[in-house]
């Protein structure tokens, strides 16, 4: 299968719009509200948010070339950080991508997973799935603002599509 490095850059901007209204929803409740044990693996809307964002940060580190041994640090859930901290990195995955093309999209990247297992996916597929993975967990934290009687953003791809 190919996937053009166009498309990549697509799904990867949905992907940081979809967030940045996420962070700006999360903005509105209460530190009781953020950390709200939902009894889910990440447990809350800012352990959630803080899980994608260690994601998004850890694929990036593997296909830049510089690994990380850790996926969420203690000072990742802390919403100002994440306010600061993913919009830039954000910002570093477009300068990774800016220059991508076709070809580079086909690209094997080899790394190893956090138990030190040898892996190796094209770079369409970890994009996609980097991309994919937000959407899971985002859908998780609408649930959460659902559940306190919040009306969640929407994060449709087709609005973001309507919205370009």
């Amino acid at each position: 299968m190919s996937l053009s490095a166009d498309t990549l850059r697509l799904q990867f901007e949905y992907s940081a719009w979809a967030t940045q209204r996420l962070l700006d929803a999360a903005a509105t409740l209460s530190p009781d509200e953020l950390t709200r044990d939902f009894q889910t693996t990440d447990k809350s809307v800012l352990g959630t948010l803080a899980h994608i964002f260690a994601a998004d940060r850890i694929w990036l580190s593997r296909v830049i070339g510089q690994p990380r041994s850790t996926l969420v640090n203690p000072e990742d859930r802390d919403l100002p950080l994440l306010q600061t901290e993913w919009p830039a990195l954000h910002q570093r995955w477009r300068v990774w991508m800016r220059d991508l093309n076709d070809a580079d999209a086909e690209r094997t990247i080899s790394f190893q997973d956090l138990r030190g297992r040898p892996q190796a996916n094209q770079v369409w597929q970890i994009v996609l799935h980097a991309v994919n993975h937000g959407t899971h967990h985002r859908g998780q934290v609408s649930g959460f603002l659902r559940a306190m009687d919040h009306t969640p953003p929407p994060l449709d791809l087709m609005l973001f599509y309507m919205e370009l």
